[in-house]
């Protein structure tokens, strides 16, 4: 199955946010390309909230572009199989913690946003991924910083969408 099959599929099935799920939905069907940051009209991004629920933190990283704490995510690649392989992925590379896991129930909230031309938009697909325990973060160079912030620290740090993430997440655990 390619990605773009896994991406509708996984949008079909998804059950809140149900204009925005159709807009998603709307625009893979008008945009075949819509997967890749290639697609100018704007394209579908996977990202993941970092946490340790037994501690109560999120793991935040300090967007190198955007000087903002959001939580990990990016572009889908070739290689990425689904949107989940994608969004793990992501969080994998960026927090640099080895044996995070997906939260089951596939993904926890879509957002879609504007962003610089020449593209236009991202439809951002968000998951949640647990931190093992003990977790140690590493740096990457997509960062100027990576920190944990614990559930209470977040709202002093991180914008909207990064809030309402959380609260989903918290809401599924």
């Amino acid at each position: 199955m390619s990605l773009y099959d896994d991406a509708v599929l996984v949008l079909k099935s998804y059950e809140d946010q149900t204009d925005l799920r159709q807009a998603y939905l709307d625009h893979l069907a008008a945009h075949p390309d819509g997967m890749w940051k290639s697609c100018h009209a704007g394209h579908v991004t996977a990202s993941a909230l970092v946490i340790d629920p037994e501690q109560g933190r999120v793991l935040l990283t300090l967007h190198k572009k955007l000087r903002m704490w959001l939580q990990m995510g990016g572009h889908c690649e070739p290689e990425d199989t689904s949107l989940e392989a994608a969004a793990l992925r992501e969080a994998t590379e960026e927090s640099g913690i080895p044996g995070l896991t997906l939260l089951p129930g596939g993904p926890v909230r879509l957002d879609r946003h504007p962003i610089p031309p020449p593209c236009h938009c991202h439809y951002d697909v968000q998951y949640t991924v647990l931190a093992p325990p003990g977790a140690v973060q590493e740096i990457s160079d997509e960062s100027l910083d990576l920190r944990w912030f614990t559930y209470d620290e977040v709202p002093s740090v991180a914008d909207e969408s990064v809030l309402r993430l959380l609260e989903a997440t918290r809401a599924r655990l």
